[in-house]
């Protein structure tokens, strides 16, 4: 005797060893040897001989139609597989009648509704005519999905993938055909997404597809800004005092955003005034207002070698930025110092200056250097000024328990992008000019974080211990920069927390209550806000300025270079702001020389292949 059963979803024969009653030992046409319940057999039989009982049953059950049967039951009854055979056959029905109805019943789901074992219900109409429909969308689907692989394969873009290309690359909907068929193409080309793409000519700009990622997930509604004009409702700037300084501003030639300006005012006795104006747009731009929500959003502004993403509208910035020969608002930090260099006050004050210039430093470098400094030879219309500024510069430096070495090696990189073509150039840092803009800028943020906390006025501070830097609103020492406190401030036109410091700075000066409270959501969330974004942006330039050394190598046609380990196989490459692992470096001591073979640079991956081939000597 011979069972056909089922088992975990599928149907089964075997022969009948022993019978238990509630449990058999069967034997599979092959020989195995299994226990089933005797609640999963459907019908025994003797013949046909059980190896061919399984393909006569299926032959069956593939001429049934399951229209025609589904006409032939009722909705709403269920009823026993065995019934159903005997109507259709006109007779009881034979072993492999009865098995061929049990698999068509099976097999058609969206037409029989199982119920229990051998037992179904007919779908109703309007559930068929639903899943009759999905089927059939289903199946052209997959016809459309093996089109799309075909020309995938053949490394033709389809027509479909064109509006949806950003989504396939940055964000793909993983239930879309046109992922799917992207997927299963990569599984058998051995690519990535986006080299299977770029080998079909979607990505025609290896820089604008590391952009458009960075754009698609931080800027989803793109980076410009609606017309917007400078509010001034909070104050009318022409109501503020003008100051009769001589100010200047130093910045590089890309600078839009003049934050900050100096000026040198001579005193009795060999005494002077140093001012340190910072622009003011916290005059003119108040919370919640729909320029502070654009802020908000943005928090900083975004840099990349040949271009960067505003914090705030050009029509802003223009009307804040410091540029020259111009009556600009600003918040002024006045400094009287002493013939040595010793601070002996300091007045904090909102006013308005003119800037007599916008000095850049590719033209000022030339007049203000180590050797004219060394030489006392500056011959520069600021060259007073300059010089007082600088040597009050080291004074602070030293002060702060961080004074420098001129001979300083470390070297910042400028990249310059025109016609696509990139020109890097290097600084050395701590350069005069870098020095004296720096030292000022720490000051006027230490001084006036102190200022927040002596007022026990809420700030957001940058502070560092055990050498990690966080954010905060409690005031803390920067042990890097070796001052006790320190509030961003000086860069409101481009950081949204100098904004909020500004406007608390502006309350204290005015004697008015401030804007944010130390506990409030208002100052927290955009203090963690700023903290993420920040992160988030200096890795996205860090990775631009990756890709554009990559694409200085192939343009320049290097096939080797010197390179100096870092550590293992791990090297920073000479003149360049990159770095990468060479596998095949021996064991070398950090800070040797080594020249390397360049090869297989890929700028959609933004890697290389770099291989060692010998030291360079001492």
């Amino acid at each position: 005797m011979n069972v056909f059963y089922e088992e975990a979803g599928a149907f089964k024969v075997g022969s009948i060893l022993i019978d238990n009653n509630t449990s058999l030992q069967i034997e599979a046409s092959h020989g195995k040897r299994s226990k089933i319940k005797a609640t999963s057999v459907l019908l025994r039989f003797d013949t046909p001989p059980l190896s061919e009982f399984m393909n006569h049953a299926q032959e069956t059950a593939d001429r049934l139609d399951p229209d025609f049967l589904w006409e032939c039951c009722e909705s709403d009854t269920e009823f026993a597989s065995n019934t159903l055979a005997a109507d259709y056959f006109g007779h009881s029905p034979s072993p492999i009648e009865a098995a061929a109805i049990l698999i068509m019943l099976h097999d058609a789901p969206i037409y029989f509704y199982k119920k229990g074992r051998g037992r179904y219900k007919a779908a109703p109409p309007e559930a068929l005519k639903a899943a009759l429909a999905s089927r059939e969308r289903k199946q052209r689907q997959a016809e459309q999905q093996a089109i799309y692989i075909a020309q995938l394969s053949a490394f033709t873009l389809p027509e479909a993938f064109r509006p949806q290309l950003l989504s396939l690359l940055y964000s793909p909907d993983k239930n879309s055909i046109e992922w799917k068929a992207l997927e299963a193409t990569c599984a058998t080309t051995k690519l990535t997404p986006s080299k299977l793409l770029e080998k079909c000519g979607a990505i025609p700009s290896t820089h604008d597809y590391h952009l458009n990622q960075f754009l698609w997930e931080h800027f989803p509604e793109g980076i410009d800004f609606d017309e917007v004009n400078p509010e001034n409702n909070r104050d009318n700037l022409q109501d503020l005092p003008i100051s009769d300084v001589t100010a200047f501003s130093i910045d590089d030639a890309t600078t839009t955003e003049i934050d900050d300006a100096f000026s040198v005012t001579p005193l009795t006795l060999g005494s002077f005034r140093i001012g340190i104006h910072i622009a003011a747009p916290a005059l003119g731009i108040t919370p919640a207002s729909s320029l502070d929500k654009i802020a908000a959003q943005r928090l900083s502004t975004v840099y990349l070698p040949g271009n960067k993403i505003t914090m705030l509208p050009a029509t802003i910035i223009d009307h804040y930025t410091l540029g020259e020969e111009r009556l600009c608002p600003v918040l002024s930090l006045y400094l009287n110092v002493a013939d040595d260099f010793t601070v002996v006050s300091t007045e904090s004050c909102i006013e308005r200056i003119k800037i007599t210039t916008n000095l850049r430093h590719e033209a000022l470098e030339e007049y203000f250097n180590e050797t004219t400094l060394r030489n006392n030879n500056l011959n520069h219309p600021f060259s007073k000024e300059l010089r007082l500024l600088w040597d009050f510069s080291c004074k602070m430096e030293i002060l702060r328990g961080k004074a420098s070495d001129l001979n300083n090696e470390k070297i910042d990189y400028n990249f310059s992008i025109k016609n696509d073509r990139v020109t890097i150039s290097e600084r050395r840092r701590g350069s005069p000019i870098d020095k004296l803009v720096s030292e000022l800028m720490i000051y006027v943020n230490t001084e006036w974080g102190k200022q927040l906390a002596d007022a026990s006025i809420a700030g957001i501070y940058r502070n560092q211990g055990g050498g990690k830097v966080k954010m905060s609103t409690s005031p803390a020492p920067h042990q890097g920069l070796g001052v006790s406190q320190y509030a961003w401030s000086s860069s409101p036109l481009r950081r949204y927390v100098d904004l909020i410091n500004q406007r608390q700075l502006i309350a204290l000066l005015r004697a008015e209550a401030p804007p944010y409270t130390k506990g409030s959501d208002a100052l927290l969330i955009p203090m963690r806000d700023f903290e993420q974004a920040y992160a988030i942006y200096s890795d996205f330039q860090r990775g631009m300025e990756r890709y554009w050394c990559l694409r200085w190598l192939l343009q320049e046609n290097v096939h080797t270079i010197d390179a100096q380990v870092i550590k293992e196989n791990l090297v920073r490459f000479d003149h360049l702001p990159l770095v990468a692992r060479v596998p095949s470096l021996p064991e070398i001591l950090p800070g040797t020389y080594v020249k390397l073979k360049i090869s297989q640079i890929d700028l959609l991956e933004r890697s290389l292949h770099a291989q060692f081939l010998h030291k360079q000597e001492s």
